[in-house]
């Protein structure tokens, strides 16, 4: 029979992991998605926080002195968690920035999905492209690298080592907000490009054969010709991933050097 104990020390230093832990899973790409259910996130969360409380040498006491102090270390884990998933997460929105624009162009906008990973009303394009970054996601292991990468928080930012810096955090933000526009128009510049192309076409058009309704007329060839660009471009997937997956490895080490 296995004679495991631990005292009451370990117990609430393993509590703080998981609360971390769980905390990132239910906010990160990927591991935070609505079709995955609850009961698995949280057996996952805890497996994870097994692990990673055996990889952790050294246990130190939690310094507190009543209930309310070890609840406050529990909150400050808890954000810990919340900020460095969040920062992970946000750069999906970046997806969906470049696929409304896409729809703009193309003559979709008024189309609108329910995306049932984040069961929020999203465009055509940014799902179709919201998709496809997961599916490389998993292929690629970015998933593997984000469970690396928060292992290794727990050296950077030790229980109960979390301070906040506001200046920084607010420098990340404003730095996140520009990349967020570069990369998002990068991604639909091919459909953006030849929309610009396609207006003057049918300007040229209008001017030539007026007798022609050329409203009518281009928002058919808009739709068609944006679905095409589409369809063309979609070799560029790897390379629309690697963005994204740049930016979340930029963000992530942003945020946590906020908390250093």
């Amino acid at each position: 029979m296995l004679n495991y104990s631990f005292d009451l020390n370990n117990l609430e230093y393993f509590l703080c992991i998981l609360i971390r832990i769980t905390m990132f899973i239910f906010t990160a790409p990927f591991f935070s998605q609505s079709g995955v259910p609850r009961q698995y996130k949280v057996g996952f969360s805890i497996f994870l926080s097994g692990l990673m409380y055996g990889v952790i040498g050294e246990h130190p006491d939690l310094q507190y002195m009543t209930v309310w102090g070890y609840a406050v270390i529990v909150l400050k884990e808890a954000l810990t968690g919340l900020v460095i998933g969040y920062s992970t997460s946000i750069c999906n929105t970046i997806i969906d920035f470049a696929g409304r624009i896409i729809d703009m162009e193309s003559g979709l906008s008024m189309v609108n999905l329910v995306d049932p990973a984040t069961r929020q009303q999203s465009s055509v394009s940014g799902v179709i492209y919201q998709y496809g970054v997961l599916l490389m996601l998993f292929l690629s292991g970015m998933h593997r690298y984000l469970l690396k990468a928060l292992a290794e928080t727990f050296e950077l930012v030790p229980v109960n080592g979390a301070i906040i810096n506001t200046d920084r955090l607010l420098e990340s933000c404003v730095s996140f907000m520009g990349d967020y526009i570069a990369i998002g128009f990068r991604i639909c510049l091919p459909v953006f490009g030849v929309m610009i192309l396609l207006n003057a076409v049918l300007g040229i058009m209008a001017r030539v054969a007026p007798q022609m309704n050329m409203f009518s007329v281009g928002m058919q060839i808009k739709v068609l010709v944006g679905l095409c660009i589409l369809f063309f471009t979609i070799g560029m997937l790897p390379s629309v991933s690697n963005l994204i997956y740049s930016e979340m490895k930029t963000m992530m080490a942003s945020f946590v050097n906020t908390m250093l």
